[in-house]
């Protein structure tokens, strides 16, 4: 009795035997086997009926009693349904395939075999062997709401949600109008200097000292107290590469450090200064005088170029050393040589001022001045561009670009207002009453309403308040008489912070512009 094959219900009753022995390659002739059917032919059916009844035609169409063509994974017709058709038959052991005397036979027009699903309850393989066959997750419940839906936003209305959600975009509005406004009035009145016309242009091919430099020579200290002596001598002052250096160096590298301390009288070469005292000095250990311990020098357009009203455009490297300045000037640009430790705004500050007074000790230059900072370098790592812009209406200095401006200033007030001098002054045991010096100038513009000409030097020390006292390591006192006598006495020390590369030391210009109103 052949028995009947297994079932493809999932039902968790039915049962599923273990695999067979794998048969070996000796056993087989042929290296592939057909896949065995679950429709398979009965022999015992075959047998009985093969000699009633001519085969059957597999090209025919099946009449009604033939069952329809099965949904692969519906539930398939029971063996014994199977069995029952007459259009199954079982292959004849003549006809069956060499390789193995079980393999079953399908016709090539049947579906294909429905695949049995295996649980591992069905399995009656031992539990190290049951393959790892995940359960299949139990459908979730759906949370969709089935019934009406109350939205009590929609009928009712919220009056503070309405006005919260006009009131956040009119403010928002309102910050926009605001901004557009500012910009607006900003605008008209950005101050702007018109139309210029070129004067002077230097871009130090060469070093014209004949026609456009004026090279001044002096002792005196030019009002400030300064330390040093301004020479011609091409030590202090060249043009090199399309570049001019303004360099200090050591009074002792020409006559000795000895002869600038003491038993020597110096003489400069070619003085220009009015003053004869400021043509020669004599040291005297004695008498607490020394010669200038720095030579340096000062250029000027004295003599051949002056602007009143234009603009002044000056591209320079700053040196690494003390830098001066002297009153009743426009400075378009000063600053000291210090590092950016230094107490009193070091080399990563450039100054620009309008100096002016009534009395070159009363200065109102400390209302008339500002400054711009570099946060991450120097002004002496690397080339910047020194502006100046004048009109009758206003003075602008700046560097690199309007919006870094050291100092902006509307001509709107008469300057002896804005000073705020004292009616009376004293000058020693003197009594001085103080009147307006610029009355008959030009409105509120006098005392910088004449020509003016371009200064460029590098200075060294000071008496007057530049360097103030007690900060770093200033080596002398700005009230004491014996100030440059000091600061010459402890040379070996301050000349050691001097950079020893001339590039670094000096003031390096690229080129000078000047433009007049037109």
């Amino acid at each position: 009795m052949v028995s009947s094959p297994p079932s493809t219900s999932s039902s968790s009753s039915s049962t599923h035997p273990g695999p067979g022995r794998i048969p070996s390659r000796s056993e087989n002739d042929e290296s592939l086997h057909p896949p065995k059917s679950v429709f398979f032919i009965d022999p015992r059916w075959a047998s009985s009926e093969a000699g009633d009844e001519s085969p059957h035609d597999p090209f025919s169409t099946p009449d009604a009693s033939v069952p329809g063509t099965p949904i692969p994974f519906s539930t398939p017709a029971s063996v014994s349904a199977l069995r029952s058709s007459p259009e199954i038959r079982e292959v004849p052991s003549n006809m069956r395939s060499r390789a193995s005397s079980s393999s079953q036979v399908r016709n090539s027009f049947m579906p294909p075999p429905a695949i049995r699903r295996t649980t591992l309850r069905e399995s009656t393989l031992p539990n190290s062997a049951l393959p790892n066959v995940p359960r299949l997750a139990k459908r979730a419940r759906s949370t969709m709401l089935t019934g009406e839906t109350e939205k009590p936003w929609v009928t009712e209305k919220d009056t503070y949600a309405k006005l919260s959600y006009w009131l956040t975009y009119g403010v928002a509005l309102i910050g926009i109008a605001a901004a557009v406004i500012r910009c607006y009035f900003a605008w008209k009145q950005t101050l702007l200097i018109g139309n210029i016309c070129p004067v002077m242009t230097d871009e130090f091919d060469t070093f014209d000292t004949e026609n456009t430099w004026f090279q001044e020579s002096s002792l005196g200290g030019f009002g400030n107290g300064e330390f040093e002596m301004t020479t011609n001598s091409p030590n202090n002052s060249f043009v090199k590469d399309g570049l001019l250096y303004i360099v200090p160096t050591l009074t002792s590298d020409v006559i000795g450090y000895e002869n600038v301390l003491n038993g020597y009288t110096y003489n400069i070469t070619g003085c220009t200064d009015k003053n004869a005292t400021a043509c020669g000095a004599v040291s005297n250990s004695t008498a607490g005088t020394v010669i200038n311990p720095v030579m340096s020098a000062r250029i000027s357009t004295r003599n051949s170029y002056s602007l009143q009203y234009g603009k002044v455009e000056i591209r320079a490297k700053l040196p690494r050393e003390t830098g001066s300045g002297q009153p009743c000037e426009i400075d378009i640009m000063e600053s000291r040589g210090n590092g950016p430790e230094y107490g009193a705004q070091g080399d990563n500050y450039v100054r620009g001022s309008l100096n002016w007074g009534l009395f070159p000790w009363l200065n109102g230059v400390s209302k008339t001045f500002g400054w711009w900072t570099n946060r991450r370098k120097t002004f002496a790592d690397d080339f910047h561009i020194y502006s100046l812009e004048w009109t009758p209406q206003f003075i602008r200095i700046y560097v690199d670009s309007r919006l870094t401006y050291m100092l902006t200033l509307r001509f709107n007030e008469p300057f002896f207002k804005r000073g705020d001098f004292p009616a009376i002054v004293a000058n020693g045991s003197n009594y001085i009453p103080t009147t307006d010096p610029w009355a008959q100038g030009t409105p509120n513009v006098a005392p910088f309403d004449k020509p003016f000409y371009l200064i460029m030097n590098v200075a060294v020390g000071g008496t007057n308040g530049w360097f103030p006292d007690g900060v770093g390591d200033k080596p002398w006192l700005d009230g004491s008489l014996t100030a440059m006598t000091d600061f010459a006495h402890l040379q070996s020390e301050w000349y050691s912070s001097w950079p020893q590369n001339i590039e670094d030391r000096a003031l390096v210009v690229d080129y000078v512009k000047m433009w007049k109103l037109c």
